[in-house]
């Protein structure tokens, strides 16, 4: 008998390999017969030394050399190929990662982390008592919130380009080479090939907010719509079953939310208009996929009742069925089920304003009340089957219409309203002023403010009449308030969940939203004896670093005045506060930032558990690592002891969307881990310090205030680092790539602090230098440990045993394995001031030196990539295609800002930056 063979890595990454030769290969045979030959050899020819760079058979200037002065005519074809080789490299990646998946599968290997089988192995070993399960799982949450950020660079044809080549290349990995399926499969690659080759890559004209909207409801048609039921009743059911008289879940625990189309906090273009339009195109699918389910019921559900007996309630539904009492009249649930679809259909259209496809239009049936009325008669006909024993069919496709209308009623997800609290303030102060309550708001000091907030918020009288002249600030978010009261008067309180104070720095910040979401009907202030309530929650975002230090002391000031402390109770002692990423690493770097959001977390769990309210965090996570990116599951974990307790929201953003949420498969993984994450983080100790806790944070403390000295002396402290990195980068550019509907900065300025973090970060990021993702940690790093064995054994301690230290230091690995100095130099050269260039570049260089160093001597890992070999394949396989994408938009700055400011010169900028921001799989 002969012994297996033992796969070796090379075989198991050769069908990647082959994957990625066949695709280029097409792509290489498109561009040969579609630009010409000359074209085509060019493009060879410098692949061909992007790929002996990559092996150091040559430097950095053979790519470059060719690419001098070459014709723009030809340099568009160029980007547009290196463009599409990578895109089709990230297809075969993923292609492959499901492949790798399906053989350890197959080998019975145990669960990987981050899946729900993992974390229920874990749960069992842990012995948990039922009764405190259910405590610190009560109202559980995991919200992933779709935001209106959108980096997402491909445009929506080529990203259905790129589905179905996905689909085609699954299909055609089934057949052997010389079996015809396989080779009429990539007959139909080259189809698609050749329609994404002829399809323009970037958009002419900005996105619109409508736009915006479009894109992130078409993830629920794609895969939310299902994933998130099953998901959720996957969960339940197996709590269930290990605690079965804890009564878990009696909400389903994954409920999605969206920005686009509330956010407006520097984006003039969400209007009241936009609102409803948002509200209404999400109740829109929910209610498109409820009538299609219940026609397809109707259809197969026609058991006779010559065979089988219906419970009361069924029949009474049957008997309100059909107009015509004959029809299908020994059909009884096809009769109910068509007196459903009749009430649904005068549901959707009193809410939507006109009649839905697959509706009943020749009915007078009054609409459901709410989406548990309807539930209610769909659990009937559920009822009903499994009492004839026909809880087979129940669980089909009826199963799957009641875990989506309890999943998402009829508002699909909650539309979160955001608007910065200096708005707000603004628009407060004309109210006040009109209304004759005081002429001067803005100029009373804090205390006052409270008082007389608090006062306001205690009164029922409305500030505004119908005749009252305000400024179009103030009338605009005046009309946005009501329009959002029209949404929850139309699809409920689940509508319009959350109103996000951006910038909030104080109590008075949090009552002047409030006292504008009571102008708006969402507040109510109670009758005179009794409790104000509001629909909404009033969440106040943190983001600088000085704002999550004051955090927890802003919250706990809240708390003591007594109204505010009345609306919390409403609300079940539930507050939620979101913290900032994006802002507080810009304010201060990585390390910093990321720890002031720890410490941030542990004041407020703090203060929460003095208060006697629950906390709910709301992560405010990029795709990028200076945006809060990285594993979702391991940042979960690292969160610290009490910051998760059954619920977590969190932002999710433009291209790391379309990676999570468009494929069904990626859809269950990525939301399972979120899951997982937040079921560990609550029910077991996953810290690991211990007694070192007090210990590991104080050293903590230190590395920050470190580190954050060596960003600011950079960033903030030396002269000309603003012009710097308007040169060197593309930051200008940025804006005009139309990737979002909302401006670069919030106000025009030249300054980094009023820079939005999407272009700081995407910046940085096309020049290959990744600063927000790193920089000036290796300095606190080398500093602390000034040479001593003892304080290098110490950090190399806590990257094995606490996850806070250990996700910090794998996430700064990614990005900076993503960095490339080399080329980062290149950019440099676009510096006009020499010295200033070899200042600032140096200290960069220097830095990043140091960071390497720091890094290998705390884990031990002499490789940056070495506990993640999946992205180190990746980037193996990728990153010969951006050396010319790197390259040719060097080149192109350089022309554009010697006067070369032509249509076609602008354009390839553009398509450079598409490109990179494809290859390096996050943009902003």
């Amino acid at each position: 008998m002969t012994e297996p063979r033992i796969e070796t890595e090379q075989d198991a990454t050769r069908p990647l390999r082959d994957d990625i030769r066949f695709l280029g290969g097409v792509l290489g045979d498109t561009i040969r017969d579609h630009e010409g030959p000359e074209v085509f050899d060019l493009i060879e020819r410098v692949r061909i030394e992007a790929f002996r760079v990559r092996r150091e058979e040559v430097g950095r200037s053979a790519v470059a050399e060719m690419l001098r002065g070459v014709d723009i005519a030809v340099a568009l074809p160029l980007i547009r190929a290196f463009t599409y080789f990578v895109l089709l490299a990230n297809l075969a990646e993923d292609i492959q990662r499901d492949r790798r998946r399906a053989v350890h599968t197959a080998a019975g290997e145990p669960p990987q982390d981050s899946s729900l089988a993992a974390t229920y192995r874990k749960l069992d070993a842990a012995a948990l008592n039922g009764a405190e399960v259910a405590d610190l799982l009560t109202d559980a949450l995991v919200s992933p919130v779709i935001t209106a950020h959108p980096t997402e660079t491909r445009r929506r044809t080529v990203f259905d380009g790129q589905t179905k080549i996905t689909e085609l290349m699954r299909r055609r990995q089934r057949y052997a080479e010389t079996e015809p399926e396989r080779a009429d499969l990539e007959l139909r690659i080259r189809r698609q090939v050749l329609s994404l080759w002829r399809t323009a890559l970037i958009r002419l004209a900005r996105l619109r907010i409508q736009d915006e909207i479009a894109v992130g409801l078409r993830y629920y048609e794609l895969t939310l719509l299902d994933v998130i039921p099953a998901i959720n009743a996957e969960v339940r059911a197996a709590l269930r079953s290990r605690w079965p008289g804890a009564d878990l879940l009696t909400r389903p625990i994954l409920r999605p939310g969206s920005w686009i189309g509330g956010d407006r906090d520097g984006n003039p273009y969400v209007t009241a208009d936009v609102v409803r339009h948002a509200a209404t195109q999400a109740s829109a699918v929910a209610f498109g996929r409820y009538l299609r389910d219940l026609v397809e019921l109707e259809k197969t559900l026609a058991q006779s009742a010559r065979l089988v007996r219906v419970t009361p309630e069924v029949a009474a539904l049957a008997e309100a069925g059909y107009p015509d009492p004959t029809a299908h009249a020994d059909e009884p649930y096809r009769r109910a089920l068509h007196a459903i679809r009749a009430r649904l259909t005068a549901t959707a259209t009193a809410a939507l304003g006109a009649p839905p496809a697959d509706g009943i239009t020749d009915t007078d049936a009054a609409p459901y009340p709410t989406p548990r009325a309807l539930l209610d008669d769909l659990d009937a006909i559920d009822a009903s089957m499994r009492a004839t024993g026909d809880g087979l069919l129940a669980d089909d496709r009826l199963a799957a219409l009641r875990h989506a209308v309890e999943t998402f009623g009829f508002h699909l997800q909650g539309l979160d309203m955001r608007q910065n609290s200096e708005v707000h303030e603004q628009v407060v102060a004309e109210l006040l002023a009109w209304a004759g309550v005081h002429a001067d708001y803005r100029s009373l000091p804090e205390r006052e403010r409270v008082d007389l907030l608090a006062a306001e918020l205690r009164t029922r009288r409305p500030l505004l009449g119908p005749y009252a002249r305000l400024s179009d600030l103030a009338t605009g978010e005046v009309a946005i308030m009501r329009a959002a009261k029209d949404v929850v008067d139309t699809f409920g309180a689940e509508a319009v969940p959350n109103y996000i104070i951006s910038m909030c720095t104080s109590v008075s910040d949090m009552l002047e939203a409030a006292l504008l979401l009571k102008e708006g009907g969402l507040l109510d202030p109670g009758e005179p004896d009794g409790p104000p309530h509001c629909s909404a929650n009033i969440v106040p975002l943190f983001e600088t670093i000085e704002d999550l230090r004051a955090g927890a002391d802003t919250l706990a000031a809240a708390l003591e005045v007594p109204v505010y402390r009345e609306l919390v109770a409403a609300k079940g002692m539930r507050q939620e506060v979101m913290l900032g990423y994006s802002d507080s690493n810009k304010d201060g770097g990585y390390l910093a930032a990321n720890w002031a959001l720890y410490r941030a977390e542990l004041d407020l769990v703090d203060v929460a558990r003095k208060a006697g309210i629950r906390l709910r965090l709301f992560h405010g996570r990029g795709g990028t690592v200076g945006r809060g990116g990285g594993r979702s599951y391991d940042a979960i974990l690292a969160q610290p002891a009490g910051a998760v307790h059954g619920s977590l929201r969190l932002t999710e953003q433009g291209e790391v969307i379309a990676a999570k949420y468009a494929e069904p498969g990626a859809a269950h993984r990525n939301l399972e881990s979120l899951i997982a994450g937040t079921l560990e983080s609550t029910l077991l100790d996953m810290e690991g310090l211990g007694a070192d806790a007090e210990p590991s944070y104080e050293l903590m403390d230190d590395l920050a205030a470190r580190a954050r000295a060596a960003y600011s002396r950079l960033v903030h402290e030396t002269p000309g680092f603003v012009e710097y990195f308007r040169q060197s980068t593309p930051v200008a550019e940025v804006g005009d790539l139309n990737i979002g509907s909302r401006p670069a900065s919030r106000k025009p300025t030249s300054s980094v602090a009023d820079l939005r973090a999407i272009p700081w970060v995407m910046s940085w990021s096309q020049a290959r230098v990744m600063l927000p993702g790193w920089y000036g940690t290796g300095a606190a790093l080398e500093e602390w440990v000034g040479g001593d064995p003892e304080r290098l054994a110490t950090l190399s301690d806590l990257y094995r045993r606490w996850p806070f230290f250990r996700t910090v230091l794998s996430n700064l690995a990614q990005v900076m394995a993503k960095s490339d100095l080399d080329i980062a130099a290149r950019y440099a050269e676009l510096v006009d001031d020499v010295a200033l260039r070899e200042q600032i570049f140096g200290m960069i260089r220097e830095e990043h030196a140091r960071t390497l160093r720091m890094h290998a001597a705390i884990t031990g890992h002499e490789q940056l990539l070495a506990d993640n070999p999946s992205l180190a394949e990746s980037i193996h396989n990728r990153f010969p295609y951006l050396e010319p994408l790197n390259q040719m938009q060097v080149e192109l700055l350089r022309r554009l800002r010697a006067g070369d400011d032509s249509e076609l010169v602008k354009r390839g900028i553009l398509l450079t930056m598409n490109g990179l921001a494809t290859a390096l799989r996050n943009s902003g």
